[in-house]
């Protein structure tokens, strides 16, 4: 049973504990948080993954991230490099936070995070149930692709701080 602390509207833990079989009942003013981390090579290129087909949400389309919900007692960062390994097999030394995003709707507030690997290209390891395919794409391609496709339009308002150097950079 997946456990979730629960922060206020100034992001301080409650001392609250809620189980994510009812994440929908998250009661008002309180939220759980959510990692995403947006992974890119060190030669630049970044990390697609395509969604499992069975995903109730969004499946089989592409997606610019690692990520999930902070397990109860972990950072916002501790749950960050946890789901990038479990979904991905990746590490980082470092991560950088790019920014938050609190969601009132879903209850959340999500810490989107740039991580830059140094690794073999060929060695992420997909998450049986979570995405069946991945790709290296160049910075062109993925800020073109950012417009299109329907999980990085929803994402790219997370990592707009950071893409819009890079945006200024590619011109």
């Amino acid at each position: 049973m997946e456990m979730w602390d629960l922060y206020d509207e100034q992001g301080r833990k409650t001392g609250e504990t809620w189980e994510r079989s009812r994440a929908r009942e998250i009661p008002e003013g309180r939220y759980h948080i959510v990692c995403d981390i947006l992974i890119r090579h060190r030669d630049g290129e970044f990390l697609l993954t395509r969604r499992d087909p069975e995903k109730d949400v969004y499946p089989g389309c592409l997606e610019a991230s690692a990520g999930g919900s902070a397990l109860a007692g972990e950072t916002p960062e501790e749950g960050a490099r946890r789901e990038m390994l479990e979904e991905t097999g990746l590490t980082a030394d470092k991560l950088e936070l790019i920014g938050t995003t609190w969601r009132p709707k879903s209850r959340s507030v999500i810490y989107a995070y740039l991580a830059v690997v140094d690794c073999d290209k060929h060695s992420v390891r997909l998450q049986e149930g979570e995405t069946v395919d991945y790709q290296w794409m160049d910075t062109p391609t993925f800020l073109r692709m950012i417009q299109e496709e329907p999980v990085l339009k929803i994402q790219y308002p997370r990592y707009k701080p950071y893409l819009d150097t890079i945006s200024c950079a590619n011109e």
